[in-house]
């Protein structure tokens, strides 16, 4: 709002300029700026109260037969007929029982005669919580705590629906439902000492893991994961506001780059006669990973062995017999990326099994047996397959970029890579839930210019009927006439093609120049380019009149895996690289104004943001940098010795690409902020960089949110996207 007045101010006097030219000259200066400050057809206040808030179909889960699924909606969880030749059906009003408390999600038994309700979720990280569970018995319309502390980290029903397992306080418990009686199965749980049965912070939070205990598709057995966190270094932040006058300190247990991991066992826990017994594997290396594991349809289990460096994963089998063997291997120069349970996919016959890999440059399937040991090709291509839908004995449903690296759509190959299909029909982003079976499915859509559309299909594709179309937003859309991206191609000077996007404001003219933000996140294997709808408290400011623009630099994923590994050993080098590159070229186009450029980044996009303008400082009049990682040493194990490796090996891979060498750079206006309670990327990282500023003599702005984690809950998740509009219309 103050670019005018600063302009005439600085660069014009009436004293010395007749006036009549100073007049023409002030018109002048108004129409070039004129965009800046305009009044807005909505503003940041319109898209966090929800006007943009696309309508979707929630709790959405396939019933045992194939034939029906579940919904939630307004407290009530409803039965509907995937052929739409029923209506729908109350399966329970939650309230009309007795039931009180924040519904967070909802399980049927396997036998669907019981639902399992979490309720009054308290979170603990990003995906864990501390949980009050009911169970509701459909038949007799009663409702049965599993525990009355209200504690619990998860719960989970055995095969027949009779019993239930749960942990809390580390420990892993049963709970038989008709006797009503609990006993352990582990008593060793301690906290910073022995987790059973949950991940640990960086499993959590890297391997993408919920829980780490599985029933045997029998009920017979429980396997368990059981991590020792007596080795690993604890990190602690205050809690402020307690409601005392004392903070308290929270540790926990956070394996930085090169510290000591978690030493990690399987076990199995036999339900018969209570005993438990923990699984050795073959692989003399202690200091190694097993995130993942399940059970064959036949009931053998099976669990992943991946190497600290994660460059080399085996898959192990265990027998009946006790006897163990590798039924898949893959290694890897740098890293092996997207290791996960849709790694591997068995078939019914529990011998054949679907492989996930990019290991011959793009991601793809590949069709294994465990009597044979062949690995045999299903799809290929310049392309990747991003995830296994759903998969029948003949036929598999998968996402995938072949029509473009921007896109998710759907199709359908039978098992032997023949009558491959596609099924989606839009160009765009698809998310998929199957029905049991693959007979149907439900599609979620959007791309840039489409918000939420969900259809539901026969397993062929053909539609049969549209459960939301959100009609009314569209409308909405229209009249306030939101911008939406336009993709395009960047070369940079090293010749190296990236994808990009670009928001101009409404009435966008090229003959006028723009102040422009680039925004980006440009993290290893990420995308920040993609054909879908989204808003954000960027659009607010295109309404203020600025170009907003977005570009994936090399090391970013969707496209091959040479060009997403391209930053392996070095995290940030080729990525500054990249968005200063672009950043000069934009300076270059007729409509940007080249003296007011500036870049926004999250997380890994605020460790780029600082890099940039502290690399880029000719380039870059603004950056906003919230809760950056400032050097990898700072952070945890999993995510940077995946392609930084060790530290104690490659020192000018953590070192060379921090910014927080680099603060003596500064030149343009930054901003500063991040959560005093992140768990994840801790405000030491933002506190040692506001040190090696203030050392250096430089003045930033900086914001720090009390008590809020890394996506500034639960407090300033507005606010803060709220001073980023303001910040740049000030600064910018």
């Amino acid at each position: 709002m103050g670019i005018v007045p600063q302009c005439i101010g600085e660069y014009l006097c009436p004293e010395i300029i007749p006036m009549k030219k100073f007049i023409l000259i002030i018109l002048a200066t108004i129409c070039a700026v004129v965009t800046v400050g305009a009044q807005p057809r909505f503003t940041y206040d319109d898209i966090a109260d929800g006007k943009f808030r696309a309508k979707s179909v929630g709790g959405l889960r396939s019933m045992a037969d194939g034939n029906h699924y579940t919904t939630f909606e307004d407290g009530c969880i409803y039965r509907h007929a995937y052929n739409g030749r029923e209506q729908k059906s109350l399966i329970l009003d939650v309230k009309s029982v007795g039931i009180e408390g924040r519904i967070g999600d909802y399980t049927f038994s396997p036998d669907e005669s019981k639902i399992l309700l979490r309720l009054d979720s308290e979170p603990l990280y990003r995906r864990s919580h501390f949980s009050r569970y009911v169970v509701y018995d459909l038949a007799s319309g009663t409702v049965e705590s599993v525990d009355e502390s209200g504690r619990l980290r998860w719960v989970e029903f055995a095969p027949n629906g009779k019993k239930v397992a749960f942990v809390k306080d580390n420990n892993l418990y049963i709970r038989d439902l008709e006797c009503r009686f609990t006993y352990p199965v582990t008593e060793d749980g301690e906290w910073n000492h022995i987790i059973n049965a949950m991940p640990d912070w960086v499993y959590e939070e890297e391997w993408g893991i919920d829980n780490a205990f599985e029933w045997s598709p029998d009920g017979e057995q429980i396997v368990f994961l059981k991590s020792d966190e007596s080795g690993v270094k604890e990190f602690g932040f205050m809690k402020y506001l307690t409601g005392s006058p004392y903070p308290e300190l929270f540790k926990y247990k956070y394996p930085k780059a090169g510290e000591r991991n978690s030493t990690v066992s399987l076990h199995l826990f036999n339900v018969a006669d209570g005993t438990t017994t923990r699984v050795s594997h073959n692989t003399p290396e202690e200091d190694l990973y097993i995130p993942f594991f399940d059970w064959t349809p036949d009931g053998r289990l099976y669990y992943f062995v991946i190497n600290r460096l994660q460059n080399n994963l085996t898959v192990v089998l265990c027998e009946r017999s006790g006897e163990q063997r590798n039924i898949y291997e893959e290694q890897d120069s740098k890293y092996i990326d997207g290791i996960g349970l849709g790694t591997i996919t068995f078939l019914s016959d529990s011998d054949r099994f679907l492989v996930l890999s990019e290991r011959g440059g793009y991601n793809h399937l590949y069709l294994s047996s465990l009597s044979k040991g062949e690995l045999v090709p299903i799809t290929s291509g310049d392309w990747n397959v991003t995830q296994v839908v759903c998969a029948t004995d003949k036929k598999i449903w998968y996402l995938s970029t072949e029509g473009s690296p921007l896109r998710r759509e759907l199709y359908s190959i039978d098992v032997n890579g023949k009558n491959k299909k596609r099924l989606s029909t839009t160009a765009g982003t698809y998310s998929i839930v199957p029905s049991e079976g693959c007979r149907y499915y439900v599609s979620y859509f959007s791309n840039a210019t489409t918000p939420n559309i969900v259809t539901l299909h026969k397993g062929n594709g053909k539609l049969v009927d549209t459960l939301e179309s959100n009609v009314a937003l569209r409308k909405y859309i229209a009249e306030v006439q939101l911008p939406a991206k336009e993709f395009f191609t960047f070369t940079t000077e090293r010749g190296d093609t990236l994808n990009a996007y670009i928001k101009k404001p409404t009435g966008f003219d090229p003959s006028k120049k723009y102040p422009v933000l680039i925004t980006q996140y440009s993290g290893p294997g990420s995308q920040d380019v993609r054909d879908r709808w989204t808003i954000d408290w960027e659009d607010a400011l295109v309404q203020q009149g600025y170009v907003v623009v977005d570009c994936d630099p090399r090391g970013t994923g969707y496209r091959s895996a040479a060009f997403k590994k391209s930053t392996y050993g070095i995290m940030g080098r080729l990525e500054t690289e990249d968005q200063i590159s672009f950043a000069r070229w934009v300076a270059q186009q007729e409509w940007a104004d080249g003296e007011r450029i500036g870049i926004y980044g999250w997380s890994y996009g605020g460790f780029m943001a600082l890099n940039c303008i502290l690399k880029g400082a000719d380039v870059f009049k603004m950056a906003i940098s919230v809760a950056p990682v400032t050097s990898w040493r700072y952070y945890d194990s999993v995510y940077t010795e995946r392609v930084n490796g060790l530290p104690q090996s490659n020192a000018e891979g953590y070192d060379e690409p921090s910014p927080i060498g680099y603060a003596a750079n500064l030149k343009g206006k930054l901003l500063l902020m991040h959560g005093t309670a992140d768990d994840n990327v801790h405000v030491q990282n933002t506190h040692a960089m506001a040190y090696e500023f203030v050392k250096a003599g430089k003045q930033i702005d900086m914001m720090i949110y009390t008590d809020d984690n890394h996506s500034m809950v639960p407090y300033g998740r507005r606010n803060v996207r709220q001073k980023m509009v303001d910040y740049c219309i000030e600064n910018l």
